[in-house]
């Protein structure tokens, strides 16, 4: 068997096995597996390594492979910062699913300020507990949050001028509303 059979193959079977480990992430972070797939993530992460220190002359299966590397990194730190939430107990499992990665939009919307994305996933979890329209706590609530906010910004710096202000969720007439009050320092 020629060198380039042997490598489309293991590239292929990396290829699978990456699928196959998102869904036993998804699995585990929507509550219906118990442990988190460490051994899966920890070969899959080798068999990688073996080829980040093998030159590929082929220029499609290299192209292939850094792709896939790439893959697997943007997916690790997706799955460390939701470990993470789990672990400061910001993420909460079960049938919920799973909380979508920051668009490009939001995330520009937020750029630099990792209290605002905690304020809005906080938002999100109210609206969720508070029973609203809200259930899932998907990437488009996520970005109507954001949007919504941002749009009242101006008004809330007529308001309150420079002082810090906070988001908070209540009920009135059965709704689930936001409403902003200043910070009590």
């Amino acid at each position: 068997m020629s060198d380039r059979i042997k490598i489309e193959q293991a590239l292929h079977r990396i290829e699978n096995d990456l699928r196959e480990l998102q869904i036993h992430y998804e699995k585990y972070f929507g509550g219906a597996e118990k442990l988190e797939p460490i051994k899966l993530r920890e070969a899959l992460a080798a068999r990688l390594r073996h080829f980040a220190n093998r030159k590929i002359m082929q220029t499609d299966l290299r192209f292939k492979y850094q792709t896939l590397a790439g893959r697997f990194h943007s997916y690790a730190g997706y799955w460390d910062r939701i470990l993470r939430l789990m672990d400061e107990g910001r993420f909460v499992r079960g049938a919920t699913g799973l909380p979508a990665r920051p668009s490009p939009a939001s995330r520009n919307a937020s750029a630099g300020s990792g209290r605002r994305e905690e304020e809005i996933d906080r938002l999100v979890e109210q609206l969720r507990q508070a029973g609203g329209n809200n259930p899932g706590g998907d990437g488009q609530d996520r970005e109507k949050i954001a949007r919504f906010i941002e749009a009242q910004r101006g008004r809330i710096k007529e308001t309150f001028g420079e002082r810090e202000v906070e988001f908070r969720v209540v009920v009135e007439g059965g709704k689930p509303k936001i409403k902003v009050r200043a910070k009590k320092h």
